[in-house]
């Protein structure tokens, strides 16, 4: 299972967020740096409202979400890369995880410590990037001394490897992180034998004040942070108010709904983010529906039909012989699948159809 790491500095709100994402109180949260040590981990299930749809028009027993896995890391603080703080073991931390989500502190409140003494999202969001730049910096300066020695004894790959670092490295001397350099696709997945900690996708969570989630696109803190991920980073972020999450730990979804209508917020954050999060990782979904239950199966985006039975079972594709496929959305305007068939929609679909966001299957095998 891939797993998303989430990362920020002390006191940001890390393990809290942790704590409502994966609906326990395995993190401890207090208000002081490196309460967190040991990473937790937590295997979280994908909010799909599609999956309560097929039920319905299967009469399924069961519903059986997707689910990804999150990792709550020590906080960092500045020079981590050179040993400071937990800085070993956060490097060590993220390596191991395939996305990150990077908690960032948007609220004042003199109670809560902050590791600067101020609140300032970008210098903090700074202070992690640029201690997993010089990390990988470090890295790839190491790792060319023996990719060299390779290269000249006329191993192909070590020299694409010695071009793609020649590219890179001088991307993150300029401070920027590995993840926005310009590689080709057949590059970039060679690169990921550099396992570099800048080039893993990300996602940031502006973590608000309870009182201010309603009015969060009015913060300027949020805004700061929106404008500089998607400018220096590529990617997006997502509004949060750790504090008002574990407070919804306890409740059912009927009374979060009503605490949060309360507080005048129509959803929870953090199905959004867990969403957003297993979209990070490159992953999607397809179903399979019936009255025994409704399933949502996790696959990588651009997998085939034959890949995608195998997750479910080594057999069906090794044995792949069709998949009967039809839409999600076609099927819920069709409202059964033999009126999907009736109409054309149900299709019949072989090796090498690659599988669609929202796809639901039967697969036909022979082993």
């Amino acid at each position: 299972m891939l797993r998303a790491g989430i990362v920020g500095l002390p006191n940001v709100g890390k393990s809290t967020l942790f704590n409502a994402v994966t609906r326990t109180r395995k993190a401890e949260s207090a208000n002081y740096p490196f309460c967190t040590i040991d990473p937790n981990v937590g295997v979280v299930s994908v909010p799909d409202k599609r999956l309560d749809e097929l039920a319905a028009i299967s009469s399924s027993q069961e519903i059986i979400p997707a689910a990804v896995e999150f990792v709550d890391i020590a906080g960092l603080v500045k020079g981590a890369s050179a040993g400071e703080g937990l800085g070993n073991q956060f490097l060590s931390h993220i390596r191991e995880v395939d996305a990150i989500v990077h908690v960032v502190r948007c609220f004042e409140d003199s109670d809560i410590h902050h590791v600067e003494g101020s609140i300032d999202p970008i210098r903090d969001i700074e202070t992690i990037a640029t201690e997993l730049i010089v990390a990988d910096l470090d890295a790839v300066q190491r790792r060319q001394e023996k990719l060299n020695k390779e290269a000249k004894r006329g191993n192909k790959e070590a020299a694409a490897l010695m071009d793609i670092i020649a590219k890179i490295e001088p991307h993150l001397g300029e401070g920027k992180p590995a993840i926005t350099c310009e590689l080709t696709s057949d590059e970039a997945a060679l690169a990921k034998q550099l396992y570099l900690l800048s080039s893993k996708p990300t996602l940031f969570a502006a973590n608000v004040k309870d009182s201010e989630l309603a009015e969060a696109e009015n913060n300027p803190f949020v805004a700061k942070v929106r404008e500089y991920a998607a400018e220096h980073h590529g990617c997006e972020t997502v509004v949060i108010s750790a504090q008002i999450e574990s407070e919804l730990i306890d409740l059912s979804d009927e009374e979060a709904g009503e605490f949060l209508s309360e507080m005048g917020v129509k959803e929870s954050g953090v199905g959004q983010l867990i969403q957003k999060s297993y979209s990070l990782l490159g992953l999607q979904t397809y179903f399979t529906t019936g009255e025994k239950e409704s399933r949502a199966w996790t696959i990588r985006k651009g997998d085939t039909a034959p890949k995608a039975a195998g997750v479910i079972h080594g057999d069906f594709e090794r044995g792949f012989i069709k998949a009967e496929t039809v839409a999600y959305t076609d099927l819920i305007e069709c409202g059964s699948i033999a009126a999907a068939r009736d109409r054309g929609l149900y299709r019949m679909e072989g090796k090498e159809y690659v599988v669609q966001e929202g796809d639901v299957m039967l697969f036909k095998f022979n082993v």
